[in-house]
C-alpha cells in the first residue's frame, strides 16, 4: 500500500493499493450449475453429462437447446420421440374403407381418469317365451280378419346407451274342422298366413298348420318393448257349406323368441 500527498487542499493524501490476480483466485469458487477455473480464473456454465441432457453451449458463446431436442420415450398407441423430426402423434393404420372416416368411423373418448375409451360393446339378449292355450272348439267367425286371441309379452332393452333392434319370431298352431264345402283361414297382425278349403264330400278333422312369422321393431332407453300379437280367423264367401260351420279345435298355441341386437 503506498500513500501519497501531504493533506492540503492543493496536495491532498492519495492511498493506492494492489494485488495479484493469483491471491485473489484463492478466495472463489464454483457451485451448482457454475464451473471455475482456478488457474485462468474462467468461470463456465456446467453442463450435465446425464442422458438425455441436450443443453449446449452454441457457437456465440450462449447457452442453446436445439428445437425439439428434448426426447419422450412412448407407450401403446404413440409413436415418435418428440423431436423436430419425430413429433409424437398417435400411432394409427390407413383407413381401408370404401366410406369415408369422417362419417362412418366409431368415436374415440376421453374418461374422467384420463383414459382412451371405445364405443360402448355391442349386446346381443335372446329370451324365449311361449304360451300355450287350450280351447274348446271355437267355430271360425264370418268375415275377415277376426281377432280371436291377443298374446303379449315385455321386453326390455338390456343396452343402457343406445335402442335396440328387436327382431321377433312368432309361432302358431292352429288346426281346423271343416265340413265338406268349407273353408277357413287365420293369420297374425292381420296378415294371412295358411287358408284351406274342403272340396271334398266329406268332413276334414284336424286339418293342421303351424306357421311362423318374424317381425322387428325398435327398443329405445329404457321403455321396456312390448310385443303384442293377435291370431285372427276367417271365413271366406260361400262357406261354410249347407249351414255347417267350420271349427277351430281344441289346440291353438304361439310362442316367440325375440332377440334384442344392437
Amino acid at each position: 500500500m503506498t500513500v501519497g500527498g501531504t493533506g492540503s487542499p492543493t496536495n491532498p493524501y492519495t492511498i493506492s493499493a494492489g494485488t495479484s490476480c493469483s491471491a485473489v483466485r484463492g478466495c472463489l469458487s464454483a457451485g451448482d450449475g457454475l464451473d471455475f477455473n482456478a488457474a485462468t480464473g474462467e468461470f463456465s456454465a456446467d453442463l450435465s453429462a446425464q442422458a438425455g441432457n441436450n443443453l449446449t453451449i452454441a457457437g456465440d458463446g450462449g447457452l442453446f437447446v436445439p428445437t425439439g431436442a428434448a426426447t419422450v420415450t412412448v407407450g401403446c398407441g404413440l409413436t415418435g420421440n418428440g423431436s423436430a423430426g419425430s413429433p409424437v402423434t398417435t400411432k394409427t393404420t390407413p383407413w381401408p374403407y370404401a366410406c369415408a372416416a369422417a362419417t362412418s368411423g366409431s368415436v374415440v373418448a376421453c374418461d374422467a381418469g384420463g383414459t382412451l375409451r371405445g364405443e360402448p360393446r355391442t349386446q346381443v339378449s335372446f329370451t324365449s317365451f311361449t304360451e300355450t292355450r287350450n280351447y274348446a272348439d271355437l267355430v271360425v267367425p264370418g268375415g275377415l280378419d277376426n281377432t280371436v286371441d291377443t298374446f303379449t309379452t315385455t321386453f326390455t332393452n338390456p343396452d343402457t346407451c343406445r335402442p335396440a333392434m328387436l327382431i321377433v319370431e312368432r309361432e302358431a298352431d292352429v288346426d281346423f274342422n271343416l265340413p265338406a264345402g268349407a273353408a277357413a283361414a287365420y293369420g297374425q297382425e292381420n296378415d294371412e298366413v295358411y287358408y284351406v278349403r274342403n272340396s271334398g264330400s266329406s268332413a276334414i278333422l284336424d286339418a293342421h298348420s303351424q306357421s311362423c312369422k318374424v317381425s322387428s321393431g325398435s327398443a329405445s332407453t329404457p321403455r321396456p318393448w312390448t310385443c303384442c300379437t293377435r291370431c285372427h280367423r276367417t271365413h271366406r264367401s260361400g262357406c261354410p257349406a249347407r249351414g255347417m260351420p267350420a271349427t277351430s279345435s281344441a289346440r291353438s298355441s304361439l310362442s316367440g323368441e325375440p332377440s334384442h341386437r344392437r
